[in-house]
């Protein structure tokens, strides 16, 4: 949103909500409140996203069949237990993008990340470097360095880190291109956040797929920021496998299972190198407990343990929300949203914020991020205020408006907020 298309009156910011296609989606989530029954102005979904009122309800089905049938709940559950998972089979792939069978909803993302290590991680004498990005999230970085470490590769010569440009906060994608094309030859995995937990950027995904694959790299990309958040096309990127949670912007509660992608002509093949457990074996024959284990085709062969009933239940309460809504829909609202929270904070004179987030639309989620100096005294005060952002060392507060539950009047209080607590002090 240009800031010449907005105007600083309360009313603007209503009149966007009364517009807004999507305004009745905020009421499917239960709200927090402060002390006095009032409700927060919640900007932290990037780091766990509101309940949605349905969760309850589908939990609670669980328990009572789990009560009700003890051990047959696995076959005669009104949700059967044993399949549960295949319950994302269709939601899950039209989240990011993937066919049918090429995502499970599994363990938790650093563990799917681990998994995925295994398998697509395959040094050779020649090539044996992996490409992650500078301010990976500090989970990414120990997985990937742990993970050498036990394979008796050193991570510091081995793993090679993207920084951005001098006085820059975001990569280029032609900096990434031009690493690849220098150490192409050594580098065996790209591995990247799709969105950058600290910076809110969002890389161009396809195009650094194409330009690692061009140079015989498999890409692996930590979509914890981008998953829910942005539109995706894992398949036709030909995005090697992906990783991400679903307690931030997919609202399945603190801890709440994660998800997996492996594209379907890595799927096929049974024969890849993986740490196995009993629930990736072919279901067809995984009651006779054969002492060989026999992948399922799919991202179900990466299974290692049956499904946490409890824990993925509130994940179908939101994925039916991102089906009805769409992702088309939200990514525009999404890109709205944050731009008028950006416009209006450009707006506020003499501010010595600096907005650490691409200003492209195209190149961000609904992430802002502002470096703030001494950053912790902005992120408190709007806490007292009844707003609640995010703050990271040294000097960074987040704020994330989530298409599904924040308005543009909250948007607006915020930015009130901000020009308040700059001007006083």
């Amino acid at each position: 949103m240009k800031a010449t298309a907005l105007s600083l009156e309360e009313s603007f910011a209503r009149g966007l909500d009364d517009a807004d296609p999507l305004a009745s989606y905020r009421h499917e989530f239960e709200q927090p409140r402060d002390h006095a029954g009032k409700p927060l102005v919640y900007l932290v979904g990037n780091s766990l996203g509101l309940m949605p009122r349905a969760a309850r309800a589908l939990v609670d089905q669980e328990l009572e069949d789990w009560a009700r049938l003890g051990v047959d709940g696995h076959m005669q559950a009104r949700t059967p237990w044993y399949s549960y998972h295949e319950v994302f089979r269709e939601t899950g792939a039209r989240l990011v993008g993937a066919r049918p069978g090429e995502v499970v909803m599994m363990n938790s993302v650093t563990i799917n990340l681990h998994l995925m290590l295994v398998t697509f991680y395959r040094p050779t004498a020649e090539r044996s470097k992996v490409l992650v990005e500078d301010q990976a999230f500090p989970s990414d970085a120990y997985a990937v360095a742990t993970h050498l470490a036990a394979r008796g590769i050193d991570p510091a010569s081995r793993i090679v880190t993207l920084r951005p440009r001098s006085g820059e906060a975001a990569l280029r994608t032609e900096d990434i291109e031009s690493v690849l094309q220098e150490q192409g030859p050594e580098i065996a995995l790209v591995l990247l956040g799709g969105v950058n937990y600290y910076t809110g950027q969002l890389f161009e995904l396809e195009r650094i797929a194409q330009a690692a694959h061009r140079q015989g790299a498999l890409v692996g990309y930590d979509l914890a920021h981008a998953a829910g958040n942005v539109a995706l096309s894992l398949h036709d990127w030909e995005v090697d496998f992906a990783v991400w949670c679903s307690y931030k912007y997919l609202n399945a509660g603190p801890g709440a299972v994660g998800g997996c992608f492996v594209h379907q002509r890595h799927g096929r093949n049974t024969a890849l190198p993986r740490f196995a457990g009993w629930w990736g074996n072919d279901p067809a024959t995984r009651f006779e407990m054969r002492a060989q284990f026999v992948p399922r085709e799919g991202a179900d062969g990466w299974q290692v343990s049956n499904p946490p009933i409890l824990g993925m239940a509130p994940l179908r309460a939101s994925l039916e929300l991102f089906d009805r809504a769409g992702m088309a829909a939200l990514r525009a609202k999404s890109e709205s949203l944050t731009g008028y929270l950006e416009a209006l904070l450009l707006g506020i004179p003499e501010s010595p914020i600096r907005i650490l987030t691409p200003s492209d639309p195209a190149a961000r989620g609904c992430q802002l991020s502002l470096h703030v100096p001494g950053g912790r005294w902005l992120h408190d005060r709007l806490r007292a205020g009844g707003i609640v952002t995010d703050y990271r060392e040294p000097d960074v507060v987040r704020m994330a408006p989530v298409p599904l539950y924040n308005s543009y009047h909250q948007v607006w209080r915020t930015a009130q907020a901000v020009r308040s607590a700059l001007a006083h002090g």
